[in-house]
């Protein structure tokens, strides 16, 4: 008969170095007995060396990213913009804990390139005994997904604002193999995400060579010698080619020197072009339905067959939601980082929110659904220069509407087709592989650690 509950914990008293309950259920990282366990205080030194921050001097911030994604530059800004006067100095080579962030992974080393600059308290820094430990190993152990649970359970505050105990955990022990075998275990995780690193950029190639080959297809380059000299005195453009008015948006353009091969007809002319909305947040039972409900982080460039979110046949007809047909193009207008302009093809019947706007109704008489959605991803730089916006730039329905399109006959719009469809087939080929080496690489670091 199977245990349904577990009343009992039993915790090594040797281990116990804190009596919180969440603390102690949180300390079991089953790690492998044939390493000496040691703690992190051990081998860290915490380096609190300040500097007073002066009005006219430039000083370089630092950001660590989370899930052991790094250490890098946040901005540069001038003493008199900073807020905080006295910071700490970082030195390359320290490792560097993000208090609020430590529950997500959000340790790192300091490169390099960011030698003498500045953090908060909010961003500790120790120095590294690397005659006890090797960084790298240290890095990738407090990575690992166990010991971030283990900073979870030792971290409080604010939902927000909850920032880890550093006593804590500097008090922790983790296994240590002799630096030998600390070599080897960083040389095999480093050559396996190495290989995936360079798969990663076999894809940005082949992304690269298809873009290139749908824009050589439809566009050629001005070659006009005459054009050129008049050029130094007119600015003149090919009125079919204007995607919008202004002079700066004109000039960006003329200055890229493309003239289509064929017809240009505008996006509005070949399909209809709507967005989405939000229902109300406050009535539960409108996120409780089995409709697809896309956010402009789920644009992503592939077929989108379901979603984070659903919502209700209620929520659709109290909102300006609506359903859109399988095969409908969706355009994010704005979003975060790389998200405005990107793109994705419905695999299912969706609806979406007001950020996204969706081509639907497309004429397959004039334009075939998979070379209109080919061409947007491959003018994909030039959709994002159209937003407009100060603090967070935006596209909106009517430069979408209003965006040239090149219309070649069907036969090149086919091979258009084929050749984006077979590149997209590789790079997946090529996504899959890689990921399985990253994932190779952490299984076979943990297996070596844990029990």
């Amino acid at each position: 008969m199977e245990t349904k509950y577990q009343y009992l914990h039993f915790v090594p008293y040797a281990t116990i170095r804190n009596w919180s309950v969440q603390y102690l259920l949180g300390n079991d990282f089953g790690y492998s007995d044939k390493y000496p366990l040691v703690c992190i205080g051990s081998f860290l030194k915490r380096d609190k060396t300040t500097v007073d921050i002066l009005d006219n001097i430039e000083y370089k911030q630092v950001t660590v990213r989370t899930n052991n994604g790094g250490v890098y530059l946040r901005e540069v800004k001038y003493g008199k913009d900073i807020g905080t006067k006295k910071q700490n100095i970082v030195k390359k080579g320290q490792y560097i804990v993000s208090k609020i962030d430590a529950r997500n992974g959000a340790f790192g080393i300091i490169p390099e390139d960011l030698d003498g600059a500045i953090v908060t308290n909010d961003f500790p820094v120790f120095d590294i005994n690397t005659s006890v430990i090797n960084p790298e190993l240290l890095l990738l152990i407090t990575t690992t997904k166990q010991f971030v649970a283990f900073a979870q359970s030792c971290s409080s505050g604010s939902t927000n604002r909850r920032r880890i105990d550093i006593d804590k955990f500097l008090e922790q022990k983790i296994p240590l193999p002799s630096l030998g075998e600390q070599k080897e275990l960083v040389t095999a995780y480093n050559n396996k995400v190495n290989e995936s690193v360079i798969l990663y950029q076999s894809i940005v190639n082949i992304q690269n060579e298809w873009i290139d080959y749908v824009l050589q297809t439809l566009f050629s380059k001005e070659k006009d010698k005459e054009q050129k000299q008049c050029n130094s005195f007119l600015q003149l453009v090919h009125y079919k080619d204007i995607i919008e008015w202004g002079l700066h948006n004109i000039k960006k353009r003329a200055s890229k020197g493309s003239v289509s091969k064929f017809d240009i007809a505008h996006i509005k002319d070949v399909c209809k072009v709507n967005s989405g909305g939000t229902p109300s947040r406050s009535n539960k039972s409108f996120y409780e339905g089995n409709i697809p409900w896309i956010k402009t982080g789920e644009v992503l460039n592939d077929i989108i067959y379901d979603t984070e979110e659903h919502v209700s046949e209620k929520a659709i007809e109290n909102s300006s939601a609506r359903i859109y047909p399988q095969g409908s193009i969706i355009i994010a207008m704005y979003g975060q980082g790389g998200t405005r302009g990107r793109s994705a093809k419905l695999g299912v019947d969706a609806s979406t929110n007001q950020a996204c706007a969706v081509l639907h109704q497309i004429d397959n008489n004039v334009v075939l659904t998979d070379y209109l959605w080919a061409y947007i991803q491959a003018m994909y730089d030039d959709l994002r220069s159209l937003a407009s916006g100060t603090n967070q730039p935006n596209l909106n329905a009517e430069k979408i509407k209003n965006y040239m399109l090149p219309l070649p006959p069907k036969e090149i719009q086919e091979e258009i087709i084929s050749y984006v469809k077979a590149a997209k087939e590789s790079i997946k080929l090529l996504r899959s592989e890689a990921e399985l080496l990253k994932a190779q690489a952490l299984h076979d670091l943990e297996k070596a650690l844990f029990k």
